[in-house]
């Protein structure tokens, strides 16, 4: 069974749709209301019509599609620059460091410090894959895709990028670092925020958000475990972010308390090692790979086997016609 990645259209809207019902929460790129997911397609359909080559406040979303039946299985999300609409808040883990003479002691208190650090940054989210299909390593199929059309609008992208993984949520869909933390000032539930969140924007956290920092010492026990954590969900995620190049730098999200992992984007792992050929011809192919072509709106990724039979690359059957090219064309390419 062959799947691509490709561009996400209005037709779309109703299988994301149910696809966000399935998310159980906590997933604000992806929240279950038709008006702020048709938000975010139009959005989307501006920024796979402008052509320019310049950095601007975007969001591209990108859909994973069943070649034979057409069913949109999956879905991600790449914006170019974060905080520009609204500020882009994270709590950055400090340390105070105090000593006593009189009790000749040092004393050390990790901090919560509310800020605007990762503002400007581009982001990788959105990500979801349906839960009959989480095989065949599509999940890493949809998250590399991303950096595949990174590369291939390069300059409509900042020279950092960052992934915020889901935090812990509890069985009833509570969390405990919003409970234990921003909770306690905002009279709402946290699922209540993070679909308000979702829905309407983050203002409402500059205007009631303590701008003080957070003693960690001093919150429950059950918010503290959880600061830096990914749900269970995310672990895969997180380690193939990792294997990309991102890195956990002390930045957690202010709603349910996950980690948000950092990367220079010429330094992410498939950025700098994809290349790009000419196929030549239809073969069998020799290794593993994912493979990319087309700008914009024509942006298509899928898994391929590449090889060479002498006069130049060659490109299985599958791998052609989940890309929809020919021999001549163009492509880009990066083990998989």
């Amino acid at each position: 069974m062959s799947f691509r990645i490709r561009s996400a259209r209005d037709s779309d809207l109703q299988a994301l749709y149910e696809m966000a019902k399935l998310t159980g929460g906590g997933f604000t790129n992806l929240p279950p209301d038709r008006d702020a997911l048709r938000g975010k397609l139009e959005r989307s359909h501006q920024a796979f019509e402008r052509t320019d080559d310049t950095l601007a406040d975007e969001l591209f979303v990108l859909v994973l599609e069943n070649v034979a039946t057409g069913e949109v299985r999956g879905t991600c999300q790449i914006f170019t620059q974060v905080g520009q609409r609204w500020p882009f808040y994270s709590y950055r883990i400090g340390t105070l460091t105090k000593h006593s003479e009189a009790l000749n002691r040092t004393f050390r208190a990790e901090l919560l410090n509310l800020t605007n650090d990762l503002e400007g940054c581009s982001e990788v989210g959105g990500l979801f894959l349906h839960p009959n299909e989480r095989a065949g390593g599509l999940g890493m199929l949809l998250a590399r895709s991303r950096y595949l059309f990174i590369r291939a609008h390069r300059a409509r992208f900042a020279d950092r990028v960052l992934a915020e993984l889901r935090g812990i949520i509890d069985e009833s869909g509570g969390s405990p670092f919003w409970d234990g933390v921003a909770g306690r000032f905002f009279g709402m539930s946290f699922q209540e925020a993070d679909e308000f969140n979702a829905i309407h924007g983050n203002q409402f956290i500059a205007d009631l958000m303590p701008k003080h920092p957070v003693y960690i010492a001093m919150l429950s026990d059950a918010a503290r475990q959880v600061i830096g954590l990914p749900h269970p969900s995310g672990r895969a995620a997180m380690r193939m972010l990792e294997k990309e190049g991102f890195a956990y730098e002390q930045y957690v999200d202010i709603f349910d308390g996950g980690p948000t992992m950092l990367a220079r984007t010429d330094q992410v792992k498939t950025i700098r090692a994809a290349q790009d050929d000419i196929i030549h011809a239809v073969g069998d192919g020799d290794a593993d790979a994912i493979l990319s072509t087309g700008k914009l709106a024509d942006f298509r990724a899928a898994y391929g086997r590449i090889g060479h039979d002498g006069d130049g690359m060659t490109v299985d059957a599958a791998g052609i016609e989940a890309l929809g090219v020919e021999p001549g064309a163009t492509i880009s390419h990066v083990a998989r």
